[in-house]
C-alpha cells in the first residue's frame, strides 16, 4: 500500500528531536503514513506555516494565534510547563541602570528570537514600552548583546542555561511573570496539523506523535543519537536539561490543564486585541 506523505516541521533543539526521532525513523507504526522532516529554526516554520507550506509542524503559540483559520492544536507533542520561560538578559552595567531607572526600558535596543515567537508575545504583553525590536536568530542573541549590538536580548531555549557563562545577567524571567498572571503553565510552542487533512489522518497524527513521545521516555538512549546529530558542539549536560525542561507529561497530552493554558493565553491575545478571536474546535482530540 503506498503510504500518505506528511511533511512535519520541527526545530534541530534536543526536545524536539527527542520528541519525533521515533516518528520519523519507524520506530513506531505510522499506519499508511510516511513522514518526511522539516528541520529548522521554530521562526522559520512559523513564517513556513504562514504560507501553509506543512502539514503539520511545531509552531509558536504566537504564530498558532494568526493561523487558527488553517491550522488545529494536536494535544501531543506541545512545549508547556513551570520555570522554563524566554528570559530578558542584559550585560551587569545595563541590568544596574534598569535596577536605578525602569523607566530607561523603553529607550533600549532588545534583540528578539523572531516576531512570532511566544517569547516576543510575552514580551509585549510584559514590557509594553520595549518596543525597539531587532530579529535575531536566537542563537546569536547573547553574542549580540556581548558586543554591544543590542543592549537586552530576549533569550530562549537552551541559552537560558548558558548566559551567566558569558557574564550575562537577567532581568526577568517571563515565564515566572506569566505563570504569576496567569497560575497557569506557560504555553511556548505546540503541534498543529492543516485543517484540510482528512479528520481520521488529524486524529493519527495526532495519537503517532503521543507514541513517539512515550518511545523517547521509554528508550533515552535509542533516542539519543539523533538528538545528539542536530545539537552539534552542544554540551551533553546541557542538551540533557533542555530536554527535562521542555519535555513533560504536556508532551504527552495537554490533558485539561493545558487546554486551558493555552485558551488563556488566547484569551489574552483577543483581550489585547493582538487577534479578534478564534474557534470553538482549536484542538484536535
Amino acid at each position: 500500500m503506498q503510504k500518505t506523505k506528511i511533511n512535519i516541521g520541527f526545530s534541530p533543539c534536543p526536545n524536539d528531536c527527542f520528541i519525533f526521532d521515533a516518528l520519523i525513523h519507524n520506530k513506531i507504526d505510522t499506519k499508511h503514513l510516511q513522514f518526511e522532516p522539516v528541520i529548522e529554526d521554530v521562526e522559520t516554520l512559523n513564517r513556513m506555516a504562514f504560507k501553509g507550506q506543512l502539514h503539520t509542524t511545531k509552531l509558536s503559540y504566537h504564530a498558532f494565534a494568526y493561523l487558527t483559520h488553517i491550522y488545529r492544536l494536536l494535544t501531543s507533542g506541545s512545549a508547556l510547563g513551570f520555570n522554563c520561560g524566554p528570559l530578558l538578559i542584559a550585560m551587569p552595567q545595563t541590568v544596574e541602570k534598569i535596577k536605578q531607572n525602569p523607566a530607561i526600558v523603553s529607550s533600549l535596543q532588545i534583540a528578539i528570537p523572531g516576531k512570532y515567537t511566544t517569547a516576543n508575545f510575552l514580551l509585549s504583553l510584559a514590557y509594553p514600552t520595549l518596543t525597539q525590536k531587532n530579529e535575531l536568530v536566537f542563537s546569536e542573541i547573547e553574542d549580540a548583546v556581548i558586543t554591544g549590538k543590542t543592549d537586552v536580548g530576549l533569550i530562549i531555549h537552551e541559552n537560558r542555561f548558558t548566559y551567566q557563562q558569558k557574564g550575562l545577567m537577567k532581568i526577568t524571567d517571563l515565564g515566572e511573570w506569566w505563570e504569576g498572571y496567569s497560575q497557569s503553565a506557560i504555553p511556548l510552542g505546540g503541534i498543529v496539523v492543516q485543517r484540510n487533512l482528512p479528520e481520521g489522518d488529524q486524529l493519527l497524527i495526532n495519537k503517532l506523535i503521543k507514541e513517539s513521545v512515550e518511545y523517547a521516555f521509554a528508550n533515552p538512549k535509542d533516542v539519543m543519537p539523533f538528538v545528539k546529530q542536530h545539537a552539534q558542539a552542544m554540551d551533553e549536560a546541557v542538551m540533557q536539561k533542555h530536554i527535562d525542561l521542555y519535555v513533560n507529561k504536556y508532551s504527552i497530552d495537554l490533558a485539561e490543564t493545558g487546554k486551558k493554558a493555552v485558551t488563556l493565553l488566547f484569551d489574552k491575545a483577543v483581550e489585547t486585541k493582538i487577534i479578534s478571536s478564534y474557534p470553538t474546535d482549536l484542538f484536535v482530540c
